[in-house]
């Protein structure tokens, strides 16, 4: 990659990253591109989820070529009631991510366990004195922590194991929350990957970014136990990601802008506020930029910008449900926003998810049963500050 111009240089071969490489080598398979990764693998170690609601035909045909897993309908489960959905639900695995786009990018435009000392507008200087010299760089690094925003976190340990009998799951369980909450926000997602592989997964909506390891396993084996799974562990994910409702967008984007650089995925800002789904939002890039991939890159930085702006007006009213749920009532309380949500009709759930809700759909989910008093939720709107902060993994 040393010693020649290239057109697209992308720094962090995550979730965003590689889908941004994906879409502009679909659209322009003559630009050149580097996608620099500092692990060894694209996409880390993750499983991302999503509903099939979430993308436009153009977003999934853009994921037709990896290995997923992918349902029909699933299920969600609280202590009043139970409910069945038909939308279309889909999981990948980051393994499967990291074989297709070695398979579909040029072999030189992939480059793993390279780190990255800088970057700039006119390129990307790697920590073994190579310079990537580019038209248009693009940063889809992730981020420890957001001080300018506020709002709690979500914090969950997952688990795919062998069962060793069919464990008889047909569709996945979205939201099971008829668990013990454990002083916080819990519930228990299940995908059956397999006849006899599940892929199990304890959450929480809480205060602080801890995970303990040890008592979340404990609790997968309760929950696992009670549902007569008995299996082998395969591999292991967790995870702390910010469940945001407030601060200052514009600080935060100062904070990590470098002048000339696009910045796309969690540092630009493109996450669902309360649910933390990156997937839909990094499609939704990718295409965008695939679409403007002849801008200089100073241009792309500005649309990009612009494109995050937009993003965090129209996702306010999902901070402001973050806010009730962090704001008032107690803890365990907290999944009652979520029933609240899967009280309506299919339609409203779909965009929800998306991030489209309409203001008719805002006003069904505010105007209905409040997940906790109305008083309170009502002070709530403006209390929860907390910066996201923590420390680096």
């Amino acid at each position: 990659m040393s010693g020649r111009m290239i057109d697209v240089a992308i720094a962090g071969g995550g979730l965003a990253g590689g889908l941004a490489a994906l879409a502009i080598h679909v659209a322009r398979p003559e630009l050149r591109i580097a996608l620099v990764e500092s692990g060894e693998t694209l996409g880390g170690h993750h499983r991302w989820s999503w509903f099939s609601s979430d993308l436009t035909d153009e977003g999934a045909a853009l994921l037709a070529p990896f290995r997923t897993t992918a349902w029909s309908g699933y299920e969600v489960r609280f202590p009043a009631f139970a409910r069945t959905l038909s939308t279309g639900y889909n999981s990948l695995a980051s393994v499967d991510f990291d074989a297709a786009l070695r398979r579909l990018l040029p072999a030189d435009a992939v480059a793993t366990r390279r780190t990255i000392a800088a970057l700039d507008a006119r390129g990307i200087d790697l920590a073994d004195g190579t310079r990537i010299d580019a038209r248009c760089v693009i940063d889809a690094r992730g981020i420890d922590s957001a001080p300018h925003l506020e709002g709690g976190w979500q914090v969950f340990l997952g688990r795919r194991l062998r069962t060793h009998a069919p464990h008889g799951l047909d569709r996945p369980i979205v939201m099971d929350a008829k668990v013990e909450q454990h002083g916080s926000c819990r519930f228990v997602y299940s995908l059956p990957l397999g006849a006899d592989e599940l892929f199990v997964e304890d959450t929480y909506y809480d205060d602080a970014p801890d995970l303990d390891r040890s008592a979340l396993s404990a609790r997968i084996d309760r929950y696992c136990a009670t549902r007569g799974w008995d299996g082998d562990p395969i591999e292991f994910e967790t995870g702390v990601l910010p469940v945001i409702t407030g601060g200052d967008f514009a600080a935060f984007q100062a904070a990590h802008r470098v002048d000339g650089v696009a910045r796309i995925g969690a540092r630009g800002g493109f996450v669902h506020p309360l649910t933390s789904y990156t997937l839909p939002f990094a499609v939704e890039t990718a295409l965008a930029i695939a679409a403007e991939s002849d801008l200089p890159g100073t241009q792309l930085a500005a649309l990009m910008e612009a494109r995050a702006r937009n993003h965090w007006r129209r996702t306010a009213f999902y901070r402001r449900l973050g806010r009730m749920m962090f704001g008032a009532g107690t803890p365990e309380e907290r999944y009652r926003a979520f029933a609240l949500v899967y009280r309506l009709p299919q339609p409203v759930i779909e965009r929800f998810y998306s991030g489209r809700s309409t203001p008719a759909d805002m006003a069904r989910v505010l105007c209905g049963k409040p997940p906790v008093p109305v008083l309170g939720a009502l002070r709530a709107l403006g209390t929860h500050g907390t910066p996201l902060t923590r420390k680096a993994a």
